[in-house]
């Protein structure tokens, strides 16, 4: 049996956390030496050894140095003991909590090394002034570096060719426990509820002052906390009648606690030292079914922030306590199913076993000089990697769950992986919790003439949905008018109505008389689809049942137009000066002309002239269009009803599962964590350019140039939580102006639930690409949005913004440039001849809104079933 000799600053017997755990399992295949720091002893110089678990020694050095941790000037000491301990094991494997120890390096002879950073231990408190020459110095003699959460595999991945991300994992089998809520620990018999517990180490990263503040707020309320004192002054610890102390108890008695408490904590500083925590109690409360309050930690809020409460404020964080005690059944079921999906794919056996397998199959630090190789040099870099023995196999590997995947996978057997690289399903379909209030990755309804997709509704979400009228607006020229802006002109200024009179009846008839014979030519043209009744050309509004059919002939010449010609052909030159080619400029960041007309769909809708004519001579009292009563999840936002797909999904599911590799050739997929999976049939649903990218030079020339030539549109949606109520009663308005967005959805609207107590939710959406780039980023987005929304009356100058925060859609709108059929068909048949099935609208690069994601899926899903029958009957 191999070696792996662990260099901790860690003790064996202090907190039960990720050393233990991982080592524990992998003990199972190793013998682990665990080598912790110094402790002073004036007169012997020796280690002590104990065993806590089968083949774990612990080796304990008793130097006469008082000097902390693995010092300079413990080194005289410490090296004899080391040459001693890989005397009988020179088949070895250097493992570094700390690189501290990177000195005692050069005793040793090993295989691998690999650097465990659990930690950003240089922005500990007291940490050792060398500790970061010490780590520059580890990436580079390491082979292969594991990370904690997300966060702390941002800071560290550059500066290695081979980092892997393993967040906090969970011992399912042991919280579980504590789901016999009769289990009451013995310390609690005295103490009264509620209880709000919190277990680890209370050290400076602890808000002592939020402590404090919780137990004055409700002192009928009882204050838990169970863990060591560190690094702090025991004195400086609040002390209040309802703040129990209870000090550090054995890891065994952990879930007796949890069955003791009504809710936990996670009550940590924001400080340098906390930065890229990411805390393995979250998981451990998951099991337990407790409701979870937790500070703005970056990556609580990535992983975790479907399920817990998140708040930045003292006072937001007693709200969202008082929450917690007080939720409903509905609510606690809720928030039960989607700890259940987090939890599941968690577990520290299966961290473990990707950890051996990756040992299994690295090759010793091929330098600097091979740094961040392309994906056809990995297997000369690490040839064990498609060893077969490490691979799981599948009938079928989707790739993404959103809409699309999570329809597919519905509609297919047990034998079925999906994968998804974020920590929640749902693709842009998710939602985010800040500070009481839900935003969705930009705005989305629930609407379909489909029947089928009607009938899915009502599975996914039963009663927990809400119906209502559509408020949609344009703001333009200071004036709100009713959308679609063409059927409500009534309010704009008479000039402007005017030319958006005569541009329309132009568009149908031809000029009226000579002096319009400056303007753009609007000779009569039928059009595709959709922009008869939605000149934003966003997708909201549907075609209506009276379009009018084209032959192929005339639909082919029609899309060979570019997109502003064909507005001004369609709408006539007033609308498509005011309204429909500023707003869509805006919208695609490309010039329009760039742009052809076949993703408007295929047939004609002419404009209706009695009803723009009507709408322009009085108020519109309601609204236009199909789409004019639209749903939403009552609760939890559109996440809802990406999460209601979980239950009945019979395969299974694989969260944080960052795909890096496909191998059509030899069927295969493999993972940032070093997975491996090997497929009979692959649905993608991951934007088509990173999918060829994953294929690296398997994919012919050809393949690769047309994935580099499809164009999208990204968008940054800027979510802002206002102290105020009902600010608006409008669900979404467009701005084709001057504002930095193109759209604001009042997602406070959506749903009343959306919303904390005296507080209302809105996202404000700006596209950008590589045409158009954010003027501003960050805090500067954020406070350029804030003042577009005052200039345009949507905020007022006094309102407090109490939740403000970015979510990033890199992947947003796909751009029907003159190109992209042609790049999308050479894509799409080699992909086809390799069996692999595209769906989706950044599969199958075509515009989609949710209810056609859901049915891609479906027909995703048919499609190979008819192909695995096919292959049988062949058979």
């Amino acid at each position: 049996m191999q070696t792996i000799i662990v260099m901790s600053h860690l003790r064996w017997d202090f907190v039960f956390q990720r050393p233990q755990h991982l080592l524990s399992h992998l003990a199972e295949h190793y013998q682990i030496l665990f080598f912790e720091e110094p402790v002073f002893h004036e007169k012997e110089h020796l280690a002590v050894v104990s065993t806590p678990h089968p083949n774990i020694t612990v080796h304990t050095p008793h130097t006469p140095v008082k000097a902390a941790g693995f010092h300079d000037a413990q080194l005289p000491y410490l090296k004899p003991l080391i040459r001693q301990l890989i005397a009988e094991h020179e088949d070895h494997i250097a493992w570094f909590y700390t690189p501290m120890a990177i000195p005692l390096l050069d005793e040793l002879h090993p295989r691998l090394i690999v650097y465990d950073c659990m930690d950003e231990l240089a922005a500990f408190k007291n940490s050792p002034r060398q500790l970061l020459q010490r780590e520059n110095a580890l990436f580079k003699k390491a082979d292969i570096v594991f990370t904690g959460g997300p966060s702390l595999f941002r800071a560290k991945h550059e500066r290695h060719p081979n980092v892997h991300c393993f967040p906090s994992s969970v011992d399912v089998a042991h919280f579980a426990q504590a789901l016999d809520r009769t289990r009451i620990h013995p310390t609690h018999r005295a103490i009264s509820r509620p209880r709000l517990g919190f277990y680890g180490v209370i050290d400076e990263r602890i808000d002592t002052g939020l402590i404090a503040n919780l137990a004055d707020a409700h002192t009928d309320w009882q204050i838990i906390l169970v863990g060591p004192v560190a690094k702090i002054d025991v004195a400086e610890l609040p002390q209040r009648p309802n703040v129990h102390y209870l000090g550090q108890q054995p890891y065994r008695e952990l879930p007796q606690f949890l069955a003791s408490w009504d809710a936990c904590l996670l009550p940590f500083a924001l400080n340098e030292s906390t930065r890229f925590i990411s805390p393995t109690k979250t998981l451990e409360y998951m099991v337990a079914e407790l409701p979870i309050i937790s500070t703005n930690i970056t990556d609580v809020v990535e992983l975790y922030g479907s399920a817990v409460s998140v708040a930045a404020r003292t006072e937001e964080f007693i709200s969202a306590c008082e929450r917690a005690l007080r939720e409903t059944p509905r609510e606690r079921a809720d928030r039960i199913r989607m700890m259940h999906a987090i939890v599941s794919s968690g577990s520290w056996e299966i961290t473990a076993a990707r950890m051996h397998r990756l040992l299994s199959e690295a090759s010793p630090n091929p330098g600097f000089m091979e740094y961040f190789q392309p994906v056809e040099r990995r297997e000369a870099l690490y040839p064990n990697k498609a060893n077969a023995s490490n691979v799981s196999d599948f009938d079928c590997i989707i790739l993404g769950a959103g809409p699309t995947g999570l329809s597919a996978a519905y509609h297919l057997g047990k034998s079925t992986l999906l994968l998804e690289k974020n920590p929640t399903v749902g693709g842009w379909c998710r939602s985010i919790e800040d500070k009481g209030f839900t935003f969705d990755h930009a705005g989305h309804i629930m609407f379909s003439n489909d029947d089928y997709v009607q009938e899915l509704y009502k599975k996914l979400l039963g009663e927990n949905v809400h119906w209502q009228n559509r408020e949609a607006w344009v703001y333009s020229k200071e004036v709100y008018t009713r959308y679609p802006f063409q059927g409500a002109l009534y309010g704009l200024p008479p000039k402007v109505i005017k030319e958006c009179l005569i541009g329309a009846i132009e568009a149908r008839f031809g000029n009226v008389k000579a002096e319009t014979k400056n303007m753009p030519s609007c000779a009569t043209t039928a059009s595709p689809a959709g922009i008869g009744n939605d000149c934003c050309a966003d997708g909201t509004v549907t075609v209506p049942s009276n379009a009018i059919s084209l032959d192929r002939g005339a639909e082919k010449k029609e899309n060979s137009q570019d997109f502003e010609e064909f507005i001004y052909k369609m709408w006539g030159f007033g609308i498509a000066k005011h309204f429909a080619v500023p707003y869509n400029r805006k919208l695609w960041t490309v010039p329009l002309e760039e742009m052809e007309t076949s993703w408007l769909g295929g047939r004609v809708p002419l404009p209706d002239l009695e009803e723009i004519i009507e709408g322009a001579l009085e108020p519109v009292a309601k609204p236009m269009g199909p789409n004019s009563r639209f749903g939403y999840p009552l609760r939890g936002g559109f996440q809802a009803m990406m999460s209601g797909f979980l239950p009945h999904i019979k395969g299974k599911i694989e969260l944080n599962a960052q795909v890096i590799e496909v191998s059509p050739g030899k069927r295969l997929v493999r993972l940032a964590n070093g997975s491996c999976f090997r497929y009979d049939q692959l649905i993608s649903t991951m934007p088509l350019p990173e999918l060829i990218k994953t294929m690296g030079e398997e994919a012919p020339p050809k393949v690769r140039a047309a994935a580099r030539g499809l164009r999208h549109v990204s968008v940054r949606c800027i979510n802002l939580g206002v102290a105020r109520e009902k600010i608006t009663d409008k669900h979404w308005v467009y701005y084709p102006e001057d504002t930095i967005f193109h759209r604001i959805f009042f997602q406070g609207n959506a749903s009343p639930e959306c919303n904390p107590p005296g507080g209302f939710g809105l996202t404000c959406e700006i596209t950008y690409s590589p045409w158009k780039p954010l003027p501003v980023d960050g805090q500067k987005l954020i406070d350029r949005c804030r003042q577009d929304c005052i200039s345009v009356g949507v905020l007022r100058d006094d309102d407090e913004i109490i939740a403000a925060n970015a979510v990033d859609m890199p992947y947003a709108y796909v751009v029907y440039d003159h190109q992209r059929a042609d790049n999308v068909a050479v894509i799409r048949n080699w992909l086809a001849g390799n069996d692999i099935i595209l769906a989706g609208r950044y599969s199958e690069w075509e515009y989609y809104n949710s209810d056609h994601a859901f049915i891609a899926g479906k027909k995703a899903a048919e499609a190979l079933k008819r192909s695995a029958q096919a292959t049988v009957q062949l058979i």
